[in-house]
């Protein structure tokens, strides 16, 4: 019980005056939804371009990546509340545990229902994918938790592999992995021949890349506070400029293999993602000349849009090519 009491902020009384349902969706944090979606489109786009399309399969993994997503966020808001990581200084968007919109309590509720939920959707791909769907979805729901609970590896620098990793290579292959089985038999136990190959793996590394910027934008804005509560993001062990300089190689990387898969296979429609590069440039220079909060917060939705951009011309062009 007492650590529920203790994520409620003194000054709850303070906290604006929004509706409920407004409040969650502040909790949901919908501009960051494009870092489960856009994945999953990237698979599914290697899918069709593999003669592997599966409807359902394609639809249960975006529901399962977005239920994930969003129980992630509900932790976030929550054990970052309860380790006294959001204060009064805070940059970001509102978190709304810390203010007093939604209990503590409630908060921790709503994280364990959307994971179950996401548990329920993966009953559908687990059928279809069997024990390595199984310990996929175990795996992704524990990591999502313990980011900022448990180990809360997210305060000591893991952050930004863990991303990388989980909603890049993992969402992308598991992905295109339920697709390319869903034709066999049920419940295998193992992987299956010709189900994963080099082909996702590479088309999983732009929507990886492109994934952790968005947290490098977003930990660039916290740096201050993450600092003062004791995060020890990479941005706080290496500074502002080395984190810009991640925030360009992720993007070099995003937009290096679709033009390396384009000259190497002559399938120019694997060159659209290219379209985006002028929303790239304004992120990084806003990178470069702004320190604010609220401008940061707009780069980063912003940043959103790009992903879910590149993520859609990327699908398009494995799927043609």
């Amino acid at each position: 019980m007492s650590q529920f009491a203790s994520t409620q902020p003194a000054n709850a009384a303070a906290a604006p005056a929004v509706s409920r349902l407004r409040a969650w969706m502040m909790a949901a944090r919908p501009q960051t939804l494009p870092a489960g979606a856009s994945p999953v489109i990237v698979g599914t786009g290697a899918a069709i371009g593999a003669g592997v399309f599966h409807l359902w399969a394609a639809l249960a993994a975006l529901f399962g990546a977005l239920l994930i997503q969003i129980g992630t966020n509900f932790a976030n808001d929550y054990y970052d509340a309860l380790n006294g990581a959001d204060t009064d200084a805070r940059t970001g968007f509102t978190r709304v545990t810390s203010v007093g919109l939604i209990d503590g309590r409630t908060v921790y509720r709503a994280m364990w229902l959307t994971f179950a939920g996401a548990v329920g959707v993966g009953c559908y791909l687990v059928w279809l994918g069997g024990l390595p769907i199984v310990a996929l979805g175990l795996v992704s729901i524990a990591a999502g938790i313990a980011y900022t609970g448990g180990p809360a590896y997210g305060y000591k620098g893991w952050g930004d592999p863990f991303v990388f990793v989980f909603f890049g290579l993992v969402a992308v292959n598991g992905t295109y992995y339920v697709q390319a089985v869903a034709g066999g038999a049920p419940l295998p136990l193992g992987i299956p021949d010709g189900t994963l190959g080099w082909d996702s793996l590479l088309a999983s590394l732009p929507p990886a890349g492109l994934t952790t910027c968005m947290l490098v934008i977003n930990n660039i804005r916290d740096v201050d506070g993450d600092r003062a509560a004791g995060k020890r993001t990479l941005v706080v062990r290496f500074g502002r400029p080395a984190a810009r300089l991640e925030l360009v190689g992720l993007l070099v990387l995003a937009y290096g293999v679709p033009l390396a898969l384009a000259l190497v296979e002559s399938a120019w429609a694997l060159l659209l993602p290219l379209l985006t590069v002028p929303i790239a440039v304004s992120v990084v220079r806003t990178l470069y000349i702004a320190t604010d909060g609220p401008t940061l917060n707009r780069t980063l939705a912003r940043s959103g849009k790009l992903m879910l951009a590149h993520s859609l011309l990327f699908a398009a062009g494995l799927a043609v090519s």
